[in-house]
């Protein structure tokens, strides 16, 4: 018996020995700082527009993001896209985002990949947070959405390299941001077709708490429909649940079909105001968009609606429009004219 206790206690001396020299595996810093989030964006739409009515529930984004810092002056992002049906690049699932930013210094950032262009003040905007049904027509012909020139649907982004900054800190706050980029000019993960690069940047002051006032600027080319020159005076208002914005775009180059001319442009005003503070909002906007640059070719969107948050991550959307479009039709060389009722149900959420 005494043998038997001998050897027992052996035993739990040594074990008792291993597992004080067992270690905690420290995972490194940068594994540490991962970060895993995404958001989805349910939409019901329904229109009314003759000849072109339709009606249907769809996912109009889903996407899953991972970011984190390889080091303290470094930051990266990687961020996936599932929307629509998977037939076309456009649609399909693919990489959105995909960059590293050097961010030591508030008054010199680089940032490399493939981001949103420095250019207007929505485009950067979260699709959520944005405010609306989708991105004004100017933003969205006019930036690389779905853009005037046939480029395909890049959700604002481009492939290339940028230098940012905020600097003159006055009053506790930096009044100007400087930002210019070079670009391949061809949207989300492709090469350079011609190998001409665009050349995107933009300035803005900040005189006063919540308010922007800035003008951006756009050089370079499409591939086979020629040069792409484009401006835009830019204006928003951000303080205690308010939102006021506006936005004023042109673009100088032809388009996909050159009968279009060389000319478009387009605006927008919008305002958010609460109803109830961070939980009930009303907004309206006015969204013009001329694809010829003149009043005769137009689709003008009055929109009001209302945005609940049922939680911090959920939010329902309403929103309803009266939409009045005059397209030109070649073939038959006359203009269309329609004018009719949009409705826009959206469940957005994030985690």
């Amino acid at each position: 018996m005494k043998k038997t206790w001998i050897v027992w206690l052996t035993a739990l001396l040594a074990v008792t020995a291993v597992a004080q020299e067992k270690k905690t595996v420290e995972l490194p810093a940068w594994v540490q700082s991962m970060k895993l989030s995404g958001y989805g964006m349910v939409q019901y739409q329904g229109l009314d527009k003759t000849g072109a009515k339709e009606n249907s529930f769809q996912l109009r984004l889903l996407r899953l993001a991972l970011e984190g810092r390889i080091s303290q002056d470094w930051y990266w992002k990687l961020q996936m896209q599932v929307n629509g049906n998977t037939s076309t690049l456009g649609s399909s699932p693919r990489v959105v985002d995909a960059f590293a930013e050097w961010q030591k210094y508030d008054a010199v950032r680089i940032k490399a990949g493939q981001f949103k262009r420095p250019f207007t003040f929505e485009n950067p905007m979260h699709p959520i947070t944005q405010g609306f049904m989708n991105y004004s027509q100017p933003v969205s012909k006019l930036a690389g959405f779905s853009d005037r020139t046939g480029e395909q649907p890049s959700n604002g982004r481009d492939i290339g390299l940028q230098v940012q900054g905020d600097v003159l800190p006055i009053c506790g706050r930096n009044w100007l941001h400087y930002q210019i980029g070079v670009f391949n000019g061809e949207g989300i993960n492709r090469k350079d077709a011609d190998n001409r690069k665009d050349v995107i940047g933009g300035l803005w002051l900040m005189p006063v708490d919540g308010m922007r006032l800035g003008v951006f600027g756009w050089t370079g080319s499409r591939d086979g429909v020629g040069n792409k020159d484009r401006y835009a005076v830019s204006a928003d208002y951000q303080k205690n649940d308010y939102t006021f914005r506006a936005e004023y775009i042109h673009s100088k180059g032809f388009g996909t079909d050159v009968r279009d001319g060389n000319e478009a442009d387009g605006f927008y005003v919008l305002g958010i105001v609460p109803v109830v503070k961070d939980k009930l909002h009303a907004k309206a906007r006015y969204d013009v968009y001329r694809n010829e640059a003149s009043w005769g070719i137009r689709k003008v969107n009055y929109e009001v609606g209302l945005d609940y948050h049922l939680t911090k991550n959920l939010q329902l959307n309403v929103e309803y429009a009266r939409v009045n479009e005059h397209t030109r039709n070649y073939d038959a060389l006359t203009i269309g004219r329609f004018t009719y009722n949009l409705v826009d149900v959206q469940l957005d959420f994030k985690f």
